[in-house]
């Protein structure tokens, strides 16, 4: 197995770690009997969903990357691992769906990122069960091309640290309102748009020297 074959999953694996990290950080935070402030009240008194959802997303992110690995879809473990991979993605869909409907709107959210939550938490449970579908009646293209849709959603979370970055570098505080609806709904996108672009780029050539040293 080549050090190239492992570019994209480590790279994968890097723009999730900022949401982990986070997440780690919240589940020491619940399992600790925390002082309840306006930033975690929400989580405090229901702390259930954010649980699930910290959870699924740190295991759906890290072996949702390892199938990008040629070898390693050429090999049954990309079958078994996908058995966790749809539940764990599913759940990272639903509670997503839940704390947007369930929790109140933290202080520097609006109804707009509210909604935006909603569409694109019920588009990653529908790709991940449109891809589902397409395995089980052996579309193995189909398939491919709905969970790389739904990972790229799942993955948003660490996308949107970085198009919050210049804002919170030139200002020092949290961006709010349309303005932070607009930046998180940008970290989807432009997510959604990496993943076009790898499903619709050129096969690459392989060589025989390639074969050789694979």
């Amino acid at each position: 197995m080549t050090i190239r074959e492992w570019r994209l999953p480590a790279a994968l694996i890097l723009l999730g770690l900022i949401p982990m990290l986070a997440g780690a950080e919240r589940l020491t935070e619940l399992g600790g009997g925390p002082e309840v402030t306006p930033a975690n009240a929400r989580f405090v008194a229901d702390p259930l969903p954010v649980v699930l959802h910290i959870v699924g997303a740190v295991v759906y992110t890290i072996l949702g990357a390892l199938q990008f690995v040629p070898r390693l879809r050429r090999h049954s473990w990309h079958r078994r691992a996908g058995r966790v991979l749809v539940p764990c993605g599913l759940t990272v869909a639903f509670t997503g769906l839940w704390m947007a409907v369930a929790y109140d709107l933290p202080a520097h959210d609006n109804d707009v990122l509210a909604g935006m939550r909603l569409v694109f938490g019920s588009a990653m449970a529908g790709a991940i069960l449109l891809g589902l579908a397409a395995v089980l009646r052996r579309d193995i293209v189909l398939h491919r091309r709905w969970m790389a849709r739904g990972y790229a959603i799942g993955l948003g979370a660490g996308t949107q640290a970085f198009t919050h970055a210049p804002y919170l570098i030139a200002t020092g505080e949290q961006p709010d309102g349309n303005l932070r609806a607009g930046l998180v709904v940008a970290g989807w996108l432009i997510n959604l748009a990496v993943a076009e672009w790898y499903l619709r780029r050129p096969a690459p050539v392989v060589t025989a020297a390639a074969l050789k040293l694979s």
